[in-house]
């Protein structure tokens, strides 16, 4: 059924034992002040659609989902971290729509997980389109910045270790195990003792640098996983649809070589790309590449889309630019990007694409300046990574590499949002405290003046 209404717009009867939180809150405060900002209302309509109207138990309320995914990714939580802070704190309660301080769980942490299956890429796109547009009411975005945007791509890796040929051979065994055993097929042997010997020891003759043993047992963990594979072909010629998948993702990890394309790089995730991006201190990354865009001054993200696949920087423009066309209320003019994107796909004539180069020539000075600002985009990279968890994905599938995308840019304009509001705040709490004190002296300057002659 369709999600609830907020309790704050729904309890109109006052209780007498509950503490109502707009008697806790500083209605000065700028979590206070942005909850009064966000078109709650419009959020509600877009998401609502996902619900049947009638079958089913009614969803839990959108106001509250929505402020649960700015929070985790504007403070760089967990689903659980941000359930459990949302108890403690009176703010995220009021953001929420909470009419009294609850002192339980308002969800299950799973509930997120199955809200950001139900909204998709789009309703995440959503989420990001809603910051831009309460930027603009309380005046923290201007208009004109929207008109000029750094489009840059990096790499989200995914959360999964390292991978080595010996870890993916035992891996895929250790998975092909569990679930013959699991649906009762009597393997002829598991290799769980040799397996775990053979790598043991592999880790130990790489480390001594004695290569050709490590090889050997490398080998060795490889001529137990197509043993398992063939045996598990055997015994269940008409496998179910999981364990089909699960087959076939081992047998790629058995026969891929070394300069192989399109090589899987872990079991749980095998839509996961090396990418190398040509950084000193890391050579390979193992995720997938994501498009992001900032507006030239004020560094607002108004872009952030996924791509797998690997694929050639100036290849992802033209759907980058789409995004932003679909997100942004003012049209875009100028596109500002670094080498790597030349040769792009976007040729229209509608937006401007300009790409850096070495020396000024014939470019107008003033041209020239916003070209060599682009390279503002790479600090706000940074801090979407370090700081909205976009440095490795926890979401599942390519679907959760394109949502965490976006709600990383959300939660970053989300983070802007609140100190630019506390900013103001203390600009106006400064302001009137001077005010009063100029006043106060210049009442008093006269008869000062009168005491002294």
């Amino acid at each position: 059924m369709k999600p609830k209404k907020a309790p704050i717009e729904t309890q109109k009867q006052k209780e007498l034992f509950r503490i109502e939180l707009e008697r806790i809150v500083d209605r000065h405060h700028p979590l206070v002040r942005l909850s009064r900002v966000v078109d709650w209302n419009h959020l509600e309509e877009v998401f609502g659609a996902t619900y049947h109207p009638e079958v089913g138990r009614p969803g839990i309320s959108t106001r509250l989902m929505v402020s649960l995914h700015y929070l985790k990714y504007a403070y760089n939580l967990s689903d659980e971290a941000v359930v459990e802070g949302w108890v403690e704190n009176p703010y995220w309660q009021y953001l929420s729509g909470m009419k009294y301080f609850e002192h339980d769980f308002p969800i299950d942490p799973s509930s997120m997980v199955r809200w950001r299956v139900r909204i998709g890429e789009a309703g995440a796109e959503e989420l990001l389109k809603q910051t831009i547009e309460s930027g603009l009411k309380i005046k923290a975005i201007k208009k004109h910045q929207l008109k000029r945007a750094n489009v840059d791509t990096t790499v989200q890796e995914k959360a999964i270790r390292y991978p080595t040929d010996a870890a993916l051979y035992d891996r895929a065994r250790e998975k092909l195990v569990k679930a013959a055993e699991a649906r009762e097929i009597k393997l002829r042997q598991s290799y769980r003792r040799k397996s775990k010997e053979k790598l043991f020891w592999q880790s130990r003759y790489r480390h001594a640098r004695q290569m050709k043993r490590a090889k050997r047992c490398v080998k060795a963990l490889r001529t137990y996983l197509g043993r398992v594979i063939r045996d598990i072909e055997r015994k269940e010629p008409n496998p179910d649809r999981e364990l089909r998948e699960l087959l076939e993702i081992s047998r790629r990890i058995y026969e891929q070589e070394r300069s192989d394309k399109n090589k899987v790089y872990s079991i749980h995730a095998p839509e996961v790309a090396c990418i190398a991006k040509g950084k000193a201190h890391k050579k390979y990354e193992f995720g997938c590449k994501v498009s992001v865009a900032v507006t030239s001054k004020g560094g607002w993200f108004i872009g952030a889309k996924a791509f797998h696949g690997n694929p050639y920087d100036g290849h992802t423009l033209r759907e980058a630019l789409k995004q932003i066309d679909k997100l942004s209320p003012v049209k875009l003019e100028h596109v500002f990007v670094d080498k790597g994107y030349r040769g792009h796909n976007y040729d229209e004539e509608e937006i401007e694409v300009h790409v850096d180069k070495h020396r000024r020539g014939r470019t107008p000075r003033s041209l020239w300046k916003w070209m060599k600002h682009r390279a503002a985009i790479e600090p706000s990279i940074g801090h979407l990574k370090h700081g909205h968890r976009m440095e490795r994905n926890r979401l599942k599938g390519e679907e959760g590499d394109k949502i965490n995308a976006v709600l990383s840019a959300a939660g970053m304009n989300f983070i802007k949002l609140l100190r630019y509001l506390g900013a103001t705040f203390l600009r106006y709490f400064h302001g009137w405290i001077f005010r009063l004190l100029f006043s106060f002296h210049s009442s008093q300057r006269p008869i000062l003046l009168s005491q002294m002659g």
